[in-house]
């Protein structure tokens, strides 16, 4: 399997190098960093899209992980895992969310916006053509427009 070489301080170019003054700023930012021109934006919009907005942190996480799994990115299951939990996410939940263990989603997941929202996520991530109307009425029966697109 190709991996993408990682930077560190001492290769990194010039235009990303004040992300490496207190060390290593993440696999994100040290691969990122290959391409300096799209570096700064791309840290703009993700530090957008997970900071503070109209879905919680929990909810993002949600998402987040399960979409991560669902795509078997596994640095990225792995580093959301502990962010999940911060979030507020059962040790239970987050097994599920990843995929491992034997509760189901609906036995684990009380409230049906965030069941929706684990449906809709799971549809997603197997579609090969455009999202089935009820898997989307029913995440829309439960969260507006703007906040799925967060």
């Amino acid at each position: 399997m190709a991996r993408l070489r990682l930077l560190d301080a001492a290769t990194v170019p010039i235009g990303g190098r004040n992300l490496f003054d207190t060390g290593d700023p993440g696999a994100i930012v040290a691969a990122l960093a290959q391409v300096p021109e799209l570096l700064q934006p791309t840290l703009a919009f993700v530090g957008a899209a997970l900071g503070p907005g109209a879905a919680s942190a929990r909810h993002k996480e949600i998402v987040i992980l399960r979409t991560s799994s669902r795509q078997r990115c596994r640095f990225c299951t792995d580093a959301h895992t502990p962010v999940a939990l911060d979030a507020g996410l059962s040790p239970d939940e987050v097994r599920t969310l990843r995929g491992e263990g034997d509760a189901a989603v609906d036995d684990l997941f009380a409230d049906p916006a965030e069941r929706a929202l684990v449906a809709w996520v799971d549809a997603l991530a197997s579609a090969t053509g455009p999202l089935a109307d009820d898997v989307w009425g029913q995440v829309r029966s439960h969260w507006p427009e703007h906040v799925l697109v967060e």
